[in-house]
């Protein structure tokens, strides 16, 4: 819109421009950053083991698992059953905790909860069955190894096969404060599991990235191609241009029975 302001002999013609034209679009929030705002707003609270408390169970374990989007390395889930008459404070999805903090809840959780368990499926497994059915594999394997066994399960979004009184609940590990505490145990030890590849495989950044699809890591499955620990049935490994590497104690034990054959 163009307005004219007499100033004497000189006019000056302005330019107003409209509000909102004068500032950017907001830019619209990836999938994952948009469902990360989501479960920051969730409370994780008691109320669904309340819920099974009141209709007789007493073994309430919470199950869940991490790994699922990774690229590298097992699935591993967990089960936690807290106790009812010990508060474990600030229990929430652990992928919105800092390391540090995740750590000393897992220690609290191991401390004071009933019982809990982690099970592990890797990555060979993970790639004849798929990412889905082992997931569920390794929450099932996990409840299973309960010392006491629980009587009812609070599962993060999966129904296991397990004849157990059971509760799906979608974005569980952020609703309930069982599956958050499984969350946090199972993450807690996956992470060091997959650090303690990281100087065998020091190409990936495998310590900073967990074996998910980060640049770098990505940056390296085409440069250098996967390793035996990689998901091969995952499209950025299989897609990888370069062959599967192989570990050099797998070289040398191959080296080994071929000198045992010859002289045989």
């Amino acid at each position: 819109m163009h307005h004219k302001r007499g100033l004497g002999e000189d006019d000056v013609t302005v330019t107003s421009v409209p509000q909102k034209l004068t500032s950017a679009p907001a830019k619209p929030l990836s999938a994952s950053a948009a469902k990360l705002r989501l479960l920051k707003k969730l409370h994780c609270t008691l109320r669904f083991e309340k819920k099974a408390w009141q209709l007789g169970a007493r073994m309430v374990a919470g199950v869940d698992e991490v790994g699922r989007g990774s690229l590298f390395g097992p699935v591993v889930a967990a089960a936690v059953i807290l106790d009812p008459a010990y508060r474990i404070r600030g229990l929430r999805d652990s992928k919105l905790l800092l390391a540090e903090r995740r750590e000393v809840l897992a220690e609290r959780i191991r401390e004071h909860a009933l019982a809990w368990a982690v099970a592990a499926v890797d990555a060979a497994r993970i790639d004849q069955i798929n990412i889905y059915q082992a997931s569920r594999l390794a929450m099932r394997e996990a409840v299973s190894r309960l010392d006491p066994g629980p009587d009812h399960l609070l599962v993060d979004a999966l129904r296991l096969d397990c004849e157990l009184p059971q509760q799906p609940i979608v974005h569980g590990d952020a609703l309930s404060a069982s599956i958050a505490a499984a969350s946090i145990i199972a993450k807690v030890e996956r992470d060091g599991m997959i650090v303690e590849w990281d100087p065998v495989f020091p190409v990936y950044g495998l310590a900073s990235n967990k074996g998910y699809s980060t640049p770098r890591h990505l940056a390296a499955l085409r440069e250098h191609g996967p390793c035996p620990l990689h998901r091969q049935s995952f499209a950025p490994v299989w897609n990888a241009p370069v062959p599967q590497d192989v570990l050099a104690f797998m070289l040398e034990e191959g080296g080994e029975e071929t000198e045992s054959l010859e002289s045989a």
